[in-house]
């Protein structure tokens, strides 16, 4: 499989992308200093800067709530998988605020907005003093400890 990311930016930012890329498909580009790309990330490896030419933008890697499947053709009729895509390098204004969060909140088209909410079940509440209690049973009925059960039933 090929390594692939999905690379979002703001329209501005995308006309000079295409701009860029048209202007090497045909002949040399009229401003060598607005000819070059460049990402670069922090520490951290979750924020970084996103440059094209002289100017620089913010940009963010972020989880995607699913995964993405990504597929080429050769011959325009048999379509082969050549990578699962999970994460996003989001590009934003200088003026834009940052992501919260490492995960994305949203899909990538419209009927994903909000996907993580609308679409997957919630975190369960968990009692930490429940799930203690039960983890040191476990690990005595490992250990060939009898261990009284108390069953404890819920009446909705």
């Amino acid at each position: 499989m090929e390594e692939q990311f999905i690379l979002r930016v703001p329209p501005s930012v995308a006309e000079r992308i295409e701009r860029l890329m048209n202007e090497a498909a045909g002949a040399s580009s009229s401003n060598p200093d607005d000819a070059s790309l460049d990402l670069s990330f922090s520490e951290d490896g979750r924020s970084g800067t996103f440059m094209i030419g002289n100017e620089s933008f913010p940009a963010s890697l972020l989880d995607l709530p699913t995964v993405v499947e990504s597929y080429k053709t050769y011959d325009d009729s048999v379509l082969i998988k050549t990578a699962d895509i999970g994460q996003m390098i989001m590009v934003r204004e200088e003026d834009d605020p940052a992501p919260e969060g490492v995960e994305y909140k949203h899909g990538l088209t419209p009927p994903m907005r909000d996907a993580r909410r609308r679409r997957f079940r919630r975190e369960p509440d968990l009692n930490a003093e429940l799930v203690h209690r039960v983890e040191k049973d476990l690990i005595n009925i490992m250990h060939g400890v009898s261990v009284s059960i108390l069953l404890v039933f819920m009446v909705c």
